[in-house]
């Protein structure tokens, strides 16, 4: 009869287990709090519309990076970067205590075993009983199995199973920054490269420009102000020279660090930013839905859940507790006697607590209610900063085209005002002072048009990361 009632126990905990429902509010996804469509104008590209255009989101960063030599260097710092080591431990880490929560459902088995020898005093002992005694026992036993009635295990292995989820998507996330970093990092470096052999062809035509001067004034043809303006355009080339080796020397050293201490493969380092092969052109979709697959708009959901899921774990402290411990094993005075048939023993110990008054325990949840809204209202933020990513990019995306076009147009116009002020000058039409105009409108309109290149392949590669692209 008790060995019935004992299963019996037993198997309505296996029940209430596998079939017992949640305090927990029923979970609802909060309305996004942007348009449901990217915004349109003049900023922004028309072409977004096109049904052959691959979507940014999904599409692996092999795919999308389409220059073999940066692939390599972030495969590289795929496998060695520090930070997403430790992203990606944090996810081990929220696993195992995922697990512990977990098994908290279900009984744990401990075997006992112990053995004991004693001897009594001759003066508490009565004559002809034997003063030594000895005891065996072998038990298996489930000690203070917590049947949830109530969900209070369930929710708790619910949160954590959503803290686990966050972990995943914030590992994600940073090997979307990690992807995007070394591909700016890259495009930078080449940038930097170019306008180091930009200051190092501009010093090598000022050193011949002042040598001419040099001899004109030799002559007698040139004046001493010709002459130091000249030598001022050396002077500066020179420094921007000293300037862009630096420069490049410090984007080699950040590039090291991504790749995890490893220096890269000096072949793999690109020489100017026309070397380097363009991403793929990616679409953003047309609508803004396509936001709640990013990475941090999925890790703020799943904190959203926890939250959820720990408000039934607060509503289940309302409600009784029901424990059972139970044993069931052996015992002799001796050994060899332990497994005979007339040594079998078991207990059960069901326990059940009630909760009478405990202001905590409404003070616990008012205080997850009040989580709850910090979670949605930080949800709603997340989505919304989203959305200004993609706009931003998409902005940035569809003028920096046209403003490289029209800077590359002005290059042209300034070095043809070089080629004709330095002509007026040998002619002796004009003076240095035109030619020293020209030659410095000419440099920094260089160095722009660099940079609007710069800005053009690196606007590709923000449009890829804010759209929640390179995340396996």
């Amino acid at each position: 009869m008790n060995h019935r009632f004992i299963t019996a126990l037993f198997c309505l905990g296996l029940i209430c287990l596998l079939d017992a429902c949640t305090l927990a509010p029923e979970y609802i996804r909060p309305d996004a709090p942007v348009p449901p469509e990217w915004p349109k104008g003049r900023a922004y590209n028309a072409d977004e519309q096109q049904k052959d255009t691959p979507f940014g989101g999904t599409l692996r960063w092999e795919e999308f990076f389409t220059d073999d030599n940066l692939r390599k260097l972030i495969a590289m710092a795929l496998a060695n970067n520090r930070d997403l080591r430790i992203a990606a431990l944090n996810v081990e880490l929220s696993r195992a205590l995922y697990g512990i929560q977990r098994d908290a459902l279900y009984p744990s088995v401990y075997a006992t075993g112990s053995a004991s020898k004693t001897r009594a005093s001759g003066e508490l002992t009565e004559p002809g009983q034997t003063r030594t005694s000895e005891r065996y026992s072998l038990s298996l036993g489930s000690i203070a199995w917590e049947i949830d009635f109530f969900g209070r295990i369930r929710s708790l292995k619910d949160k954590a199973l959503e803290e686990y989820l966050a972990s995943e998507h914030a590992r994600s996330s940073a090997q979307i920054l990690l992807v995007s970093t070394v591909a700016d990092a890259y495009l930078a470096l080449a940038a930097d490269r170019e306008n180091l052999a930009l200051a190092e062809n501009t010093l090598q035509t000022q050193k011949a420009t002042f040598a001419m001067v040099q001899r004109q004034f030799d002559l007698g043809i040139a004046n001493d102000l010709s002459l130091r303006q000249a030598q001022t355009q050396v002077e500066t080339a020179r420094r921007a020279v000293a300037g862009y080796t630096q420069q490049a020397a410090r984007d080699e050293n950040a590039l090291t660090i991504l790749l995890g201490g490893t220096p890269a493969p000096r072949e793999l380092l690109p020489s100017d930013l026309g070397s380097i092969s363009p991403p793929k052109y990616i679409s953003a979709g047309t609508s803004s839905e396509v936001l709640l697959g990013r990475p941090d708009v999925l890790q703020a959901e799943a904190a959203l859940r926890a939250v959820n899921a720990e408000i039934g774990a607060a509503r289940a402290a309302f409600f009784p507790r029901i424990t059972l411990t139970t044993t069931y094993g052996t015992a002799s005075e001796e050994l060899g006697s332990l497994f005979n048939s007339h040594t079998g023993t078991w207990s059960y110990a069901p326990q059940i607590t009630m909760p009478i008054f405990d202001a905590r325990t409404w003070s616990a949840l008012k205080a997850t209610k009040v989580q709850r809204e910090i979670a949605v209202t930080q949800y709603e933020k997340t989505v919304q900063n989203a959305f200004r990513d993609v706009a931003d990019a998409l902005a940035v995306r569809g003028t920096v085209n046209e403003q490289l076009a029209a800077q590359q147009a002005l290059v042209d116009a300034l070095a043809e005002v070089h080629r004709l002020s330095l002509q007026r000058y040998e002619k002796g039409i004009d003076s240095y002072l035109s030619v020293l105009d020209a030659q410095r409108f000419l440099f920094a309109g260089q160095q722009a048009l660099i940079g609007f290149h710069l800005a053009s392949l690196a606007s590709q590669v923000r449009f890829y990361a804010v759209l929640g692209g390179g995340a396996q």
